[in-house]
């Protein structure tokens, strides 16, 4: 009798732990476990919010577990995510376009980050050093121009303030770099121009450089610059999972568009500025919707240079 008893307890135990092992993400975050998210992101400014969201609580507070993981530009987030080591990006609008043109399944699930619109105090410009001979956008014709990645948004973007100044665009030179080393290399010679965005712009400024052009207001008006974004696979498979990081990163949003404070102080945990870049910065807008249309000006502009395979699709890739 004892054996059957020990048996059986065995096969309910059995049966339990199968259970909880074949329970999909979605119902071990509906049963309150926390679910594990790494999101790759790219250390600048424009993903405060996302630093603060995890800062207070709101992906814990829906069950979220959640690792950011830096990388240099937007092209290795979206490889990331395809490949299954990253659940959820913040990239570029440009990468993303790229992707999708491609045939990458993606699908962007909420705003990222957007110009502020003023010409010589957005978050992003073109600068040049102190020194430089050069005085419009127009002069960078043939010139060296440090960009995070090639053939990417900075290149459309800068293209786009030469062509706005009068210049010719198909002649500039881009040379890829992460954005902290750009400083070193306009002071030092090794390129004539850079673009740049917070903090690195506030750390230029501050050594001297000047503001050569406004890039992402030369493009569009309140230029959605950035989206967050998931595969085609994780919204099929893990829909209360998204829609719950959708959910953490729009309260974060609002967040970080109300406590700019908190935002300049929690940079400084992810980026290695001093305090008077930290205090200089220029801030972005975080709005909750897209701008769809400054995104298919985007789109129209990188099919002239040549960035996308084909014409992208933006109702494949907006939700």
């Amino acid at each position: 009798m004892r054996r059957i008893l020990a048996a059986a307890t065995a096969v309910v135990l059995l049966i339990s732990t199968a259970a909880c092992t074949d329970k999909t993400d979605d119902e071990a975050v509906a049963a309150g476990a926390a679910t594990k998210v790494t999101v790759g992101v790219i250390p600048i400014i424009d993903v405060a919010p996302i630093y603060l969201g995890k800062h207070k609580g709101f992906f814990a507070r829906r069950g979220i577990d959640l690792t950011l993981s830096p990388e240099q530009g937007g092209a290795p987030i979206v490889e990331g995510v395809l490949g299954g080591k990253y659940q959820f990006g913040f990239s570029n609008v440009t990468s993303l376009l790229a992707a999708q043109a491609g045939g990458a399944p993606l699908k962007a699930v909420a705003a990222g980050v957007s110009s502020n619109g003023r010409p010589g105090r957005d978050f992003s410009a073109i600068v040049v050093a102190d020194n430089s001979p050069i005085r419009s956008a127009r002069e960078l014709g043939g010139k060296s121009i440090a960009v995070n990645t090639l053939k990417n948004l900075g290149d459309t973007t800068v293209r786009q303030s030469v062509r706005r100044a009068g210049g010719q665009a198909d002649g500039l030179r881009f040379k890829a770099m992460p954005f902290p080393d750009m400083p070193g290399a306009l002071q030092g010679g090794k390129v004539d121009a850079a673009w740049v965005v917070e903090p690195t712009l506030s750390a230029v400024l501050t050594q001297g450089g000047r503001v050569l052009a406004s890039n992402f207001v030369d493009t569009a008006p309140d230029l959605t610059v950035a989206l967050y974004f998931t595969s085609q696979g994780t919204i099929t498979a893990k829909s209360k999972l998204v829609a719950d990081f959708t959910e953490a990163i729009r309260e974060s949003l609002r967040y970080a568009g109300s406590h700019p404070e908190e935002v300049r102080d929690i940079v400084g945990t992810y980026t290695q500025i001093n305090d008077t870049v930290r205090i200089a910065m220029i801030l972005p807008t975080w709005p909750e919707e897209i701008n769809r249309n400054s995104i298919a000006r985007v789109a129209a502009l990188g099919e002239r240079d040549g960035i996308f395979k084909k014409p992208p699709v933006l109702d494949q890739l907006l939700p």
